[in-house]
């Protein structure tokens, strides 16, 4: 059991979380612009979006969580390329409306070139290129 099959994000509007990450290229097969649960079809990990209250009382129906603000202790992250293709995407989020934390910038400690942005709800994402890596037949980065 050595693998995540889903990450479920808890967004505030589905609807504009929908349409952001359609706007970044995620695929989904939903076509209802007000669905009640999204999951979009990547490449290994599915991502789901599912409205924040809902997911909560999922989680404790009597006494649901509270969603605090500030840095979760997470990001997620997309691996690409090449560096062209991280300034790519991250064009393409700022124009879908995400905001960015940090551009990218050349890290030399693993010799490569990553920055972050946050989507609507304020969950991290780093999107990240490395010199060095693989990926398998899946578009999966290779850590070896």
């Amino acid at each position: 059991m050595n693998r995540i099959n889903l990450i479920c994000l808890g967004v505030e509007d589905l609807a504009k979380s929908l349409q952001f990450y359609k706007a970044l290229g995620f695929k989904t097969l939903e076509e209802n612009q007000q669905p009640p649960i999204v999951f979009f079809n990547n490449q290994g990990t599915k991502l789901e979006l599912f409205p924040l209250p809902n997911l909560a009382k999922d989680i404790n129906e009597i006494n649901p969580p509270a969603r605090t603000k500030g840095f979760p202790g997470i990001t997620l992250a997309i691996n690409l390329h090449s560096t062209k293709e991280v300034d790519e995407f991250f064009d393409l989020v700022q124009k879908s409306g995400g905001t960015i934390i940090k551009l990218p910038t050349k890290n030399p400690l693993w010799d490569g070139y990553s920055g972050y942005f946050t989507d609507l709800d304020g969950y991290y994402w780093e999107v990240a290129y490395g010199s060095s890596w693989k990926f398998d037949e899946n578009n999966m980065l290779i850590i070896d």
